[in-house]
């Protein structure tokens, strides 16, 4: 018999020779630890559900949990609760009445069958919320509703945990269920409302000691801890973890906690994968394994057909129902922990309980193959609403219909908002793209010129005019999409000026190198509003302060180079003044091959601010830099200027 430590390095081991060809292979890491343990199986025959291994790692899935939770909010929470308890609820029951009834017509118990639908109604969390993570769909409408309905599912293991003992002895069932939601809710409001206002104070207090490993020891203290309360109250450690997440979300510390606890999560999602595949007798399938693969195919099928038509209850995309479908259509972790009680209480037989085990490790396995499989069809499914897309497309060129010299806003959140209203005061035009259908009808209501369209699709674009645009802005953070929207602009007008907001600068240079012309980060924008008000409080005057001010972002950015004035500052004329344009340079062009200082644009009354190559991230600043096809140009200057200068560019 191994000890734990010996178990630990074999899988250990196993886990990077695994990675380490799979990586070399091209194919997802989380297959190859899966089948590494079907390898493992016949020669650790002490590795099974029941090791010591197995036990850590299911804190694998407490990490990965906790990470999730990071990612959200407790107000996006309430959002999903429509997710978490109408679509995760009747996912939960109604596949329980049905396995019920099929288990009635193969001469099962209602007991029996009741018992094994609480198993097969469970999904795979940590497989299912990892794919989605690396995919960046967490934030998506099929990521929201997966993660509301796997939510529900380990709120439900707690009943279900009683509930199932109590089914083999047909007394106190009522009593047992009451006593256990009670309980959890009790626990969870708990959690909820005190831990939102001790979570705060407590890291500050700990980031005050300014010690890297007493922050990184209270960052596990809360996660495990809050997993061992409701462990204790019934519920799955996972969700513990998931609720400790969630509050810390709500502090300033969530980036540093997230990097702190990657290295824990990734070792132990590792870990678990492999004892998925250790689960798997292969002397079973092989012996039965008609049954086997028959009862996976209903297992896999069965959930995908019926939470796919419950998912159409909740929404109009069959893209997203086929996603859904497919993304829970699998067994879950928490469904071994049920079905060890249906057998310890003789609810399913030996070799029934073998088969099903088999069956659930198996579709497990299938589950990156099945969420691949729905994305295929899903992306068919869209291909094949052209009609659909047409229409909404045909609704932005209307709107963009005669608009020249206007912006383009990529979404219509609060900066979209804002940036929109100072626009209107402006009387510059513009037309903004969301595809928040409920958020577009309020705004449409109300008179704002924004319609339905998701900005990064290339299309869309194009009807809104990208091509007559003055200026994009990409107005929320999200920094994949924005790197879409670039890529797509990069297609169809690559001297298009766009502008991107960021939360801070770590993706500065990928969206420099993508095309953003601007990349402005919120972190820097309140640290200058702080840093103002700081010193004027400290008594530093007024002019010095606008003029550190005015200095900090010069430096930073480019574009606005000597555009920001002091109070003291002549107004200026509003009728007419400097502003910026844009020239992209082609082969044909007289600037090509010449220098700035060849050109001399200061004779028009000009000035070069600099050049932009594509994929450089930064301006060329130089005067003496030799202009080539595909630089693109920003000069300043008044109307008259800048039309000169842009003939003097293109030599026509």
């Amino acid at each position: 018999m191994h000890s734990a430590l010996e178990l630990t390095l074999i899988l250990l081991a196993a886990g990077v020779m695994a990675l380490a060809l799979l990586k070399a292979a091209g194919l997802p890491p989380l297959l190859g630890y899966v089948l590494i343990g079907i390898g493992l199986g016949p020669f650790l025959p002490g590795m099974g559900a029941d090791s010591p291994t197995s036990h850590l790692a299911e804190f694998g899935v407490v990490f990965l949990m906790f990470s999730i939770g990071l990612e959200f909010s407790l107000s996006r929470l309430k959002t999903m609760r429509q997710d978490v308890f109408g679509l995760g609820g009747l996912q939960v029951a109604i596949t329980m009445f049905i396995v019920m009834v099929f288990g009635l017509v193969l001469g099962l118990s209602w007991e029996s069958g009741l018992a094994l639908g609480g198993v097969i109604a469970m999904s795979s969390t940590a497989i299912v919320s990892k794919l989605l993570s690396e995919r960046d769909e967490l934030d998506s409408e099929h990521g929201r509703k997966i993660l509301g309905v796997l939510l529900f599912q380990d709120l439900a293991v707690a009943p279900l945990i009683i509930f199932v003992p109590a089914l083999a002895q047909s007394t106190g069932l009522g009593e047992a269920l009451l006593y256990a939601t009670l309980k959890a809710a009790l626990v969870l409001t708990l959690i909820l409302l005190v831990g939102q206002k001790l979570m705060r104070p407590w890291f500050h207090l700990v980031a005050q000691a300014k010690s890297s490993e007493l922050f990184m020891l209270n960052v596990l203290l809360v996660t495990l801890g809050l997993a061992y309360i409701t462990d204790r109250a019934g519920l799955s450690l996972a969700l513990g973890a998931f609720l400790a997440g969630v509050l810390i979300a709500e502090t300033e510390y969530r980036y540093q906690v997230e990097a702190d606890i990657r290295p824990f999560r990734d070792v132990l999602m590792g870990l678990f994968f492999v004892s998925v595949g250790l689960m798997l007798d292969l002397r079973v399938v092989t012996q039965h394994w008609e049954t086997v693969i028959g009862t996976m195919a209903l297992l896999i099928f069965g959930k995908f057909l019926v939470i796919s038509l419950l998912t159409g209850l909740f929404t109009q995309s069959w893209p997203v129902v086929m996603r859904v479908g497919s993304g829970l259509a699998q067994a879950g972790e928490f469904g071994f922990v049920l079905l060890a009680l249906t057998l310890s209480n003789g609810l399913l037989s030996g070799p029934m309980h073998q088969v099903v085990l088999a069956a659930m490790v198996l579709s497990m396995l299938a589950a990156p193959l099945m969420i691949m499989a729905g994305t295929r069809l899903a992306r068919q499914i869209e291909g094949g609403a052209w009609m659909e897309q047409a229409r909404g497309v045909h609704e932005i060129a209307a709107r963009a219909f005669g608009k020249q010299n206007h912006v383009i806003l990529c979404g219509y959140g609060r900066s979209g908002q804002s940036l929109a209203r100072l626009l209107e005061s402006e009387k510059i035009p513009f037309i903004a793209l969301d595809h928040d259908p409920r958020r577009v009808h309020a705004a449409a209501q109300a008179g704002d010129s924004v319609v339905f369209g998701d900005s990064t699709r290339v299309e869309v674009l194009m009807a809104a005019g990208v091509h007559r645009a003055k200026a994009v802005v990409i107005s929320f953070a999200h920094t994949p999409s924005a790197l879409k929207i670039l890529a797509s602009i990069q297609r169809l007008r690559p001297d298009a000026p766009v502008i991107v907001r960021t939360v801070d600068d770590n993706d500065l240079d990928r969206l420099r190198e993508a095309g953003a012309s601007e990349v402005v980060p919120e972190v820097m924008e309140g640290a200058l509003m702080l840093a103002s008000q700081t010193m004027l409080m400290a008594g530093v005057p007024l002019m010095r302060v606008l003029k550190r001010i005015r200095q900090t972002r010069e430096a930073r950015y480019g574009a606005m180079r000597g555009y920001f004035r002091g109070l003291t500052d002549a107004s200026e004329d509003e009728s007419g003044g400097e502003s910026l344009t844009s020239v992209r340079l082609e082969a044909r062009h007289a600037a090509c091959g010449k220098t700035l200082n060849e050109l001399r644009l200061d004779h028009f009354g000009a000035t070069a601010l600099g050049i932009r190559r594509p994929g450089s991230a930064h301006a060329e600043q130089s005067p003496e830099t030799q202009m080539q096809a595909g630089d693109i140009v920003l000069i300043r200057g008044d109307p008259e200027a800048l039309a000169a200068a842009e003939i003097a560019l293109r030599g026509s």
